[in-house]
C-alpha cells in the first residue's frame, strides 16, 4: 500500500476544490504534515485545514479492515490532543473488492461514525471532462463507463504536459493503475503515443513496480537501475531516485539533491533499494 499512498496523496493534495469536495463535504485550503504522538506511532495518512477552519483527516484504505472505525476513533483522539480540534474523517476506499467496512461504533449511550468512501462512487468520465490533468489521473480509480476510451482520454492529456510534469503524471498514473489491474491497458495505450512511448522506454516506470505493492516496485526499480547503469545511464537513475525520493518524503530540499547527485554509481543502486524499507530520508541517505 505504500507505494499506493505516495501517489495518491500527491495527486489528492493538487484534486480540484470540486472533486474533493465530492469525495469528503468539504474544500481543503492547506494540508498539514503531522506525526501523531501516541502510545503507538500514529501517522495520518492526510490532514488539511479546511476552507472553514476546520480540519479533515484523510485514511486511504486499500483492503476491508473491520476494525477500520476504532483506528479512526485512535487518529480522532490523537488529533484532538495535538491540534485542540475533532476532525471531519473520511475513509477513502480505493481496493478492487467490494467495500464493506463500517466506519460505525456504538456501546450503550456512546457512538462513533467517520464517513467511509468508496471512491468508485466518483464519477471518472466527469473527471476527465474536467480537464485537470490530477483529475484525469485519480479518474482511474473512480467510474468509468468504458475504461479503455478514458485511459486514451486521459493518456492524450498527459501528453500535452510540459516533459516534467508529463512523466510524473504518467508515473502516478502507472502506480495507481495498479490497484485496477489497468496497466496492460495503459501501456497499450501509451506505445501508440510516441511522446508518452518514449517515457516507457527511458523511465524506469517497468511493469514490475505495477505489479504490485512493495517488493513489485523495489524490483522493477532495482532492475531498471541495474540496467541503466549498465549502460551508462547514471545521470538519468539519479533523476528517478529524486523523483521517487520527492513522491515518497516530499520536495526534494538543494542540500539533499546536491547530495544524490554526488553519489557514484553503487551508491546510488544501494539507495534504490532501500527506498521503501527507509522510515525517512535521514534513514535513507545514512
Amino acid at each position: 500500500m505504500h507505494e499506493y499512498d505516495t501517489a495518491l496523496k500527491s495527486v489528492l493534495r493538487r484534486l480540484s476544490g470540486t472533486a474533493l469536495r465530492e469525495l469528503t463535504g468539504c474544500a481543503v485550503a492547506r494540508w498539514h504534515n503531522v506525526e501523531l504522538p501516541a502510545i503507538q506511532s500514529l501517522r495520518a495518512d492526510m490532514l488539511g485545514e479546511t476552507v472553514g477552519g476546520g480540519l479533515l483527516h484523510i485514511e486511504l484504505q486499500s483492503a476491508n479492515d473491520p476494525a477500520m472505525a476504532s483506528r479512526m476513533l485512535e487518529y480522532a483522539a490523537a488529533i484532538h490532543r495535538q491540534m485542540g480540534k475533532l476532525p471531519r474523517q473520511v475513509v477513502l476506499y480505493v481496493g478492487r473488492d467490494k467495500l464493506r467496512m463500517s466506519g460505525e461504533l456504538q456501546a450503550l449511550q456512546w457512538s462513533f461514525r467517520c464517513s467511509v468512501v468508496d471512491i468508485r462512487q466518483l464519477d471518472g468520465d466527469k473527471l476527465i471532462a474536467g480537464g485537470r490533468v490530477e483529475d484525469n489521473v485519480i479518474a482511474v480509480l473512480a467510474r468509468l463507463r468504458d475504461e479503455q476510451t478514458a485511459i486514451r482520454r486521459i493518456l492524450r492529456r498527459i501528453a500535452k504536459c510540459g516533459p516534467r510534469r508529463r512523466t510524473s503524471a504518467f508515473d502516478e498514473l502507472m502506480t495507481l493503475a495498479g490497484l485496477r489491474t489497468l496497466g496492460p491497458v495503459i501501456k497499450e495505450e501509451a506505445r501508440q503515443m510516441p511522446i508518452l512511448d518514449d517515457i516507457m522506454d527511458h523511465e524506469v516506470l517497468g511493469p514490475e513496480r505495477r505489479r504490485g505493492i512493495e517488493i513489485g516496485l523495489q524490483k522493477g526499480l532495482q532492475k531498471g537501475l541495474q540496467k541503466g547503469l549498465e549502460e551508462g545511464r547514471v545521470e538519468g537513475e539519479r533523476a528517478t531516485i529524486l523523483r521517487l525520493i520527492g513522491q515518497r518524503f516530499g520536495p526534494v530540499s538543494p542540500t539533499v539533491r546536491k547530495r544524490i547527485e554526488a553519489l557514484p554509481a553503487p551508491r546510488l543502486e544501494r539507495i534504490s533499494l532501500r527506498l521503501l524499507e527507509a522510515s525517512s530520508l535521514t534513514d535513507l541517505l545514512r
